[in-house]
């Protein structure tokens, strides 16, 4: 309770106030007060646990009472158990030593009592009794049941009386009584005087109310907050707690960014005088929230204190976290975001990002918030122009708030050479006042001579975070520049210089001259093609060991053993033989097309050779006229189309079965193809079988799209263009994957597996990578699977690997494992089957 006062305390004012009612009896009758009350009762102890059979009450005769009291037991309200801890209160305190028989004819039901046997009975309710008590003779039964239903034979609990009245009749006797009404009242009104007014008073008047009755000593319970042990007051709920109780740390070195002036005609618009927030952090360890830790896996929580050492030190830098898709990096670095703005409230983070994933980042800080921040950003309010875009900016800078912008959108602003006054605020406020810079696909940024990369770096904040669920894409030197990113000149730290002179030195390289001496561009080249090339996989293995060494600080990596939770993914390389008149297209097209070309148009024509026609149909510049594909379709010879061929039986066996089908492909001409075949085969309808995400579509109707998929029991084919839908969505509803074509980019192709590999997914995924013999398709899919190794070196190797581990196995398609493959409709034109 502790609102007000001390529950016993309560009880003995209540006590000590209601024995004013019988004073007016004992005026009457003398022999019955207070003053003759036998001192010796208080001093001896005994009397309080022992009452003697001879010495019991008679009721009827007027017997003498023993002097033995009735026993009172108060337990305080923070008490678990009796023991030692209960406070016994003789009964003689407050009435008299003598025995009245009219008080006593009032246990028995009489209507001469100073209290009728209702009273006693809510009075005994309060109190708890002893066996020896009372003690009725044999002749005085009907009176003895009375007095049981009074007293619980159950020595020391706090007992109450039932009875049979309904609560208005209970209630009327309670109230109605002419002596003791006024104690009832007044203790209902103490109860609920008791109970938690803070809807209705202020918190300051609570605490102050407290501090009267309870020198409070405040602990920290990780499922209520901080509490006070003695009264049991809140102080502050777990809610609002964002951090463990810790030690102070003894360093209180602080980092501090240059002084650097307004320009003066920014200065001149901008909210008074920006306090570049987070400029000022002191080193301090920060810990997991409690309702975060309890569902944070290991990886997770790794990944927080990796965060905590890089950001938050005497000398911050960034940092890199490269975790498989699916992994929840998203809610590890939402978690760390509100710990350190709830540690430093200045801070003020920025979030740069690709736009389509806008929408799901502010979904998952909704979710997993534990206090209100105010989540900014330029698209929801409309933000088009830079006077608009300026006002967006003040409120970050005003207001404790996290500020979200696209990579396009930041690059285009600060990139600007424009140098207006509305646009140099705009951009001294990006460049200056971010005290943590997070970038989700940090891999997007990755090109060199790029303006999103010059602009990422023209941030002035060292705490910079990279997460990223495939961190190398297509080349070393892409890894290279994004740790340039995080960590300024980065091969020219004194951490690097010993591992790459020993990488330099393992490299066999006919190139004269000094070694460490070569430019880092020849040093990425070098190492990339050992990578590739070389068929020493010790002298590989020498190499990764020194990559490692560089990038241990800065890099936290983790290939996703959590999706091992998952019921399973089996990754299929399908190799299918071509049509005749596919082979002759495909002659024709090598003759006059460069490679571009080749791999554009190869892409449609190994779906279908009739696609070869309607992309001459249609223009440069527009999209593929389902008018055109419907016309063809009329005459449309399936087996001509390798590719469609077999999609058309998987959908088929997909239906059949109870499952859904993606199918993704970087080319937007074969999905409109299959789209309209499907609607001719199956008679289905887009938006309600069939559904579909280009580059092209707003995100809200992307996130239509994706949740009708996934819960609609309709739903039954998916198209994906492969760049649009590998980042930031979820398709857990499907389990069969189509890859139509090859991208020379293989994490592509692993984001978009992943947007079904995920948390949520309840079935084994198959994916099945198409892959047309005799094509340019092979040479594509062989430097592809090359690309792939590398981050398996790199972040996956140890000692008990073997070469074996970095190739495909090749598997016989009549026993694969993969019921759907092992169906002979289904595997007729295939020509080999690997899985990786």
């Amino acid at each position: 309770m502790g609102r007000f006062r001390n529950v016993t305390e309560i009880l003995s004012d209540l006590l000590e106030h209601g024995m004013d009612s019988p004073e007016p009896f004992y005026k009457l009758l003398p022999e019955f007060t207070c003053s003759e009350r036998s001192v010796d009762d208080s001093k001896d102890t005994n009397m309080h646990s022992k009452i003697s059979g001879e010495e019991s009450v008679m009721l009827k005769t007027g017997a003498k009472r023993s002097k033995a009291a009735l026993q009172i037991i108060t337990i305080d309200s923070d008490e678990e158990e009796f023991g030692d801890q209960a406070s016994f209160q003789p009964l003689q305190d407050v009435l008299s030593d003598k025995k009245s028989s009219i008080f006593l004819k009032a246990l028995a039901g009489s209507d001469e009592g100073l209290v009728d046997a209702t009273n006693i009975k809510k009075y005994s309710g309060m109190h708890a009794h002893t066996d020896d008590d009372f003690d009725f003779t044999k002749e005085n039964k009907q009176t003895n049941l009375v007095a049981e239903k009074a007293i619980k034979k159950d020595k020391g609990t706090y007992i109450g009386v039932e009875d049979n009245l309904t609560d208005e009749e209970d209630q009327q006797i309670y109230y109605n009584d002419d002596d003791l009404g006024d104690i009832w009242q007044e203790m209902t009104f103490a109860m609920e005087a008791c109970k938690d007014t803070s809807e209705n008073s202020s918190p300051a008047e609570n605490l102050a109310d407290d501090e009267e009755d309870c020198k409070h000593s405040v602990i920290f319970n990780d499922e209520i907050g901080e509490v006070c042990r003695i009264c049991g007051v809140v102080e502050k709920k777990i809610e609002s707690i964002i951090e463990y109780q810790y030690a102070k740390r003894t360093s209180t070195r602080t980092y501090k960014y240059e002084d650097r002036s307004w320009d003066e005609e920014a200065s001149d618009i901008l909210p008074g005088v920006v306090r570049f927030a987070g400029h000022d952090f002191v080193e301090a360890e920060i810990f997991v929230h409690p309702r975060h830790s309890k569902i944070m896996k290991p990886h997770q929580l790794e990944g927080f204190k990796f965060l905590a050492r890089n950001l938050l030190n005497d000398n911050p830098s960034g940092c890199i976290l490269a975790h498989a898709p699916g992994s929840g990096k998203t809610f590890m670095i939402i978690s760390f975001i509100q710990t350190l703005m709830a540690k430093y409230p200045s801070a003020r983070p920025l979030v740069v990002l690709p736009k389509g994933i806008l929408q799901t980042w502010k979904k998952e800080f909704l979710l997993w918030q534990i206090e209100d921040i105010s989540l900014l950003d330029f698209y929801s309010v409309n933000a088009n122009s830079r006077s608009q875009q300026l006002e967006v900016l003040k409120q970050w800078v005003e207001k404790r708030s996290i500020l979200f912008l696209g990579y396009v959108q930041f690059s285009a602003l600060v990139s600007n050479p424009n140098t207006n006054k509305t646009t140099a605020a705009c951009q001294k406020i990006l460049l200056e006042l971010p005290s943590l810079l997070i970038m989700d696909e940090g891999h997007t940024p990755r090109n060199e001579n790029t303006d999103q990369l010059a602009a990422l770096k023209s941030i002035q904040t060292p705490r910079k975070v990279v997460l990223s669920g495939t961190f190398y894409q297509n080349h070393v030197e892409e890894v290279f520049n994004i740790l340039n990113l995080v960590r300024p000149r980065f091969l020219r730290m004194e951490a690097c210089k010993g591992p790459k002179r020993r990488i330099l030195s393992i490299i066999e390289t006919t190139k004269k001259g000094d070694l460490l001496k070569k430019s880092d561009h020849e040093f990425y080249e070098m190492v990339e093609e050992s990578l590739l090339k070389d068929g020493d996989l010790n002298r590989k293995a020498l190499i990764i060991q020194c990559l490692r060494e560089m990038t241990s600080k800065v890099l936290h990596y983790y290939k996703g053993d959590s999706l091992d939770e998952l019921p399973g993914l089996v990754d299929f390389t399908v190799f299918l033989n071509l049509s005749p008149r596919q082979k002759r297209e495909v002659v024709e097209l090598k003759k006059i097309g460069g490679r571009f070309k080749i791999s554009s148009e190869g892409g449609s024509i190994y779906v279908h050779p009739q696609l070869k026609g309607i992309l001459k149909n249609t223009g440069k510049k527009k999209r593929v006229d389902q008018v055109n594909i419907d016309k063809v379709l009329n005459k449309l010879d399936i087996n001509e189309g390798v590719k469609a061929k077999f999609y058309l039986n998987l959908l088929h066996l997909c239906e059949s079965n109870g499952e859904k089908l993606i199918v993704f492909s970087q080319y937007l001409p074969p999905m409109k193809f299959l789209e309209r075949l499907t609607v001719k085969v199956k008679g289905w309808t887009p938006g309600k079988q069939i559904f579909t995400i280009t580059g092209d579509l707003e995100n809200n109707v992307r996130e239509l799209n994706t949740e009708l998929f996934n819960n609609s029991s309709d739903s039954r084919v998916f198209f994906g263009s492969i760049k649009a839908c590998s980042e930031g969505i979820s398709l857990v509803g499907a389990s069969r994957i189509i890859i139509l074509d090859i991208h020379l980019n293989p994490s592509v192709t692993r984001q978009a597996i992943g947007r079904a590999f995920r948390p949520g997914q309840v079935k084994k995924v198959y994916t099945y990578r198409l892959v047309a013999t005799g094509t340019l398709e092979e040479e594509d899919h062989s430097t592809s699977f090359k690309k792939e190794s590398i981050p398996k070196l790199w972040f996956e190797w140890n000692e008990a690997c073997r070469a074996e581990d970095f190739q495909m196995e090749k598997v016989d398609v009549t026993d694969c494992g993969d019921a759907f493959l092992e169906t002979p409709k289904l595997h007729e034109d295939v020509v080999s089957l690997y899985r990786r």
